[in-house]
């Protein structure tokens, strides 16, 4: 959800057809929407951290329904750390990766910034200019609105274990996953995180959504609190499940600093966190896994302010609902 909104001061006639029939012109004004995000390699395959790269990019618009990105500027850095052939060869995967997400979204990478780093790092700046009519402002949840999630949760602890399969951390969780296991989640999370949340945004607006964020670095109830706080209505959200990959649950209580179960474990290019209302939300979920062949997942419901003298707020219910995904 972190896009800056900008209007250009400039008005557009628009057709508006009338359900009685008949056409209207209204004005519209022109708005700028952009992003910028980049972050460190947290998988082996640059290829598939370059589309994982334009996927996190990307998702902070689709968060505000914007469907067509007009623009991508490319932020990138070659590490010195490896050798010349190295730094070459994953320097080009990535920048691959990243430009054929960027086509799949419809858009093209047009330029950017690259430097030298001790690590690589991968990410971009997204822009567009659309009517006020095309984004959706992540303010209006109502009471009875239901929160759909689109994509699982525990993308960090996935990507972890699998580092941890060639280290001596690999002792300390190897009771509770098995290699094969481990793979299968972490190969898993790949798809999700390189899978882009357009389809997601084109809904938004079918389906009549009130409010949405993406889910990345503060986790599920890290971003929920956040949203929850930006409504105009007194509201809380309640979140009483949570779908994970697989094993992935099993894990985080073993270790302190992951939060999974808690809310906060950090996500990357994570689903959208929807608010809709409740007769469009099973019809949102089911064409949505038409379209992207991956379900996405009711978890739970937008409440009246259970304390009116405290700021909106989210939590999730004791003893929450685990869906193994």
């Amino acid at each position: 959800m972190d896009c800056s909104v900008v209007r250009l001061g400039k008005y557009i006639p628009v057709e508006v057809h009338n359900p009685e029939g008949g056409v209207s012109i209204v004005k519209e004004e022109l708005m700028m929407i952009s992003t910028t995000d980049f972050f460190y390699p947290l998988i082996d395959d640059p290829y598939m951290q370059g589309k994982i790269g334009c996927a996190n990019v990307l998702s902070d618009m689709y968060s505000f329904g914007v469907q067509k990105i007009d623009n991508i500027l490319m932020i990138l850095a070659s590490s010195n750390q490896m050798t010349e052939q190295q730094a070459y060869i994953s320097t080009k995967l990535m920048i691959k990766g990243f430009r054929d997400l960027a086509l799949e979204a419809g858009s093209n990478v047009t330029g950017g910034q690259t430097v030298i780093n001790p690590w690589p790092i991968i990410g971009g700046t997204a822009s567009t200019v659309c009517l006020s009519s095309d984004y959706i402002m992540p303010i209006n949840a109502v009471v009875g609105d239901v929160i759909v999630l689109t994509k699982p949760l525990g993308t960090r602890i996935a990507v972890n274990v699998h580092q941890w399969m060639y280290s001596e951390r690999w002792e300390s969780v190897k009771h509770l996953i098995t290699k094969e296991k481990a793979i299968e989640a972490y190969e898993k999370c790949i798809d999700s995180m390189s899978r882009l949340n357009k389809t997601g945004a084109i809904l938004m607006h079918k389906y009549g959504a009130h409010a949405c964020t993406d889910v990345t670095g503060f986790g599920i109830l890290g971003h929920a609190k956040n949203l929850a706080s930006n409504q105009k209505a007194d509201v809380d959200f309640e979140i009483h499940t949570l779908p994970i990959f697989e094993n992935m649950a099993k894990i985080d209580p073993h270790f302190a600093f992951f939060k999974l179960l808690a809310g906060y474990a950090a996500e990357t290019s994570g689903g959208l966190f929807i608010c809709l209302p409740k007769d469009s939300a099973e019809l949102f979920c089911a064409e949505i896994e038409s379209i992207d062949q991956c379900k996405a997942f009711v978890i739970g419901n937008v409440i009246k302010k259970k304390d009116p003298s405290k700021p909106n707020d989210a939590f999730i219910v004791p003893d929450p609902l685990i869906l193994n995904v």
